[in-house]
């Protein structure tokens, strides 16, 4: 069987060129990034682009994957690459998926980027990940999946009948999975957000998943009509319980919710993996928020061997670092079953929408590809431990 050459990007690029046609959207993360400085509001960029505390943890997550290097083989005829996996019963075309972004909606132009996360992921095969917080309604969302599969990422309120409701929701709408963020009951300390007295959420933003939830407007003590007109009237009951510290007697009951496959995000430690394993998850999502909740700590990549040595059999997602093809690979071949892309999207959506989007999953995984191609790793297989060597 063919696989799809994800590469050959480079060659629409250079032949367009031939007929005068320059690249609408810069090729690099550094310039994504200046690029949507400019195009975000400064409110919205700063929660995008910044970090926990000084930032360290969000740095180091980048930087770490600099103490890896790929060996290179010769003479295996990777003239095609397989970058297709098998997870939970499904064979998803592409090792990557984006990442859950709780403010994407609000990082295109016209306010609705978590749609144009979703119609990105139809047209490259790369799972949306849906956060709870959202400018739009989940199965808004997920009616422009396609083919692709979707998941739901939970931040599990204190109603526990708000949380069946969002899950019931998601599998409804035909969300494939459910994956619950451990480390966001709280927010973490964030200077830049401080500095600007600025949290979206408690401005009425990206809470369309409750707006839209018939038991939160049951509960909530807000009219619907002042609900529809003015999503800030229900911040103060939304605050209220928007953050459940869970601990492993909650597990059962999170599993009881669904059928579907269950994922926890923010699992960093190997005896985390093995507990939850032995709850009954069905996937271990390894991931540091990015650097964003919580500074002082490991970068994520370095957690994520022993992470997938104790999960064993079980799929374990990564992300929080990854900002181009070369990460992937390392990510890749240190374990992980998918890799999450983050800002490096919503800079895309910042810099085009749908189609920055696009572009953004496209030259990463092209940049994937064409790395197992010349180093010659034809299939995702081979991209194991012993293919890195530490760099000095």
């Amino acid at each position: 069987m063919t696989q799809p050459n994800y590469g050959a990007y480079q060659y629409e690029i250079y032949f367009a060129g031939l007929t005068g046609v320059q690249p609408a959207l810069p090729m690099t993360y550094p310039e994504w990034e200046a690029r949507a400085e400019q195009a975000l509001p400064p409110s919205v960029w700063s929660y995008v682009a910044g970090g926990a505390g000084d930032e360290t943890t969000q740095d180091v997550n980048v930087t770490a994957f600099r103490q890896w290097g790929l060996i290179p083989r010769m003479l295996v005829g990777a003239k095609e690459r397989d970058l297709s996996v098998e997870l939970w019963g499904t064979r998803w075309p592409v090792p990557v998926f984006l990442a859950p972004i709780g403010v994407i909606g609000l990082c295109t132009q016209d306010g609705h980027g978590d749609l144009a996360t979703a119609r990105a992921a139809a047209r490259t095969t790369a799972p949306m990940f849906a956060s709870t917080l959202m400018a739009d309604p989940l199965e808004a969302a997920a009616a422009e999946f396609g083919d692709t599969p979707g998941f739901f990422q939970l931040y599990c309120p204190t109603d526990r009948d708000l949380a069946q409701s969002l899950v019931s929701r998601a599998e409804a709408a035909g969300y494939t999975g459910i994956v619950v963020t451990l480390d966001t009951w709280v927010p973490g300390w964030r200077p830049r957000d401080l500095a600007g007295a600025n949290f979206p959420q408690l401005r009425g933003k990206c809470l369309a998943n409750y707006t839209s939830d018939p038991v939160f407007r049951e509960k909530c003590g807000v009219d619907a009509a002042t609900i529809d007109a003015d999503p800030r009237s229900v911040v103060p009951y939304w605050a209220g319980i928007f953050g459940n510290p869970l601990t492993w007697d909650d597990l059962p009951w999170l599993r009881s919710l669904t059928t579907l496959p269950l994922i926890l995000k923010g699992i960093c430690h190997p005896e985390d993996a093995r507990r939850a394993i032995d709850h009954g998850v069905d996937g271990i999502y390894c991931s540091t928020h990015g650097g964003r909740q919580a500074n002082g700590g490991l970068p994520a990549i370095d957690c994520l061997p022993a992470v997938v040595a104790a999960a064993g059999d079980v799929p374990v997602l990564f992300d929080s670092g990854v900002r181009s093809g070369a990460e992937v690979v390392k990510a890749l071949a240190l374990g992980a079953s998918a890799v999450g892309i983050g800002r490096p999207y919503a800079y895309g959506a910042a810099l085009g929408g749908t189609d920055g989007i696009v572009h953004v999953v496209r030259s990463i995984l092209a940049e994937t590809d064409l790395i197992m191609a010349v180093d010659g790793y034809p299939a995702l297989s081979d991209l194991t431990p012993e293919a890195l060597r530490r760099v000095h």
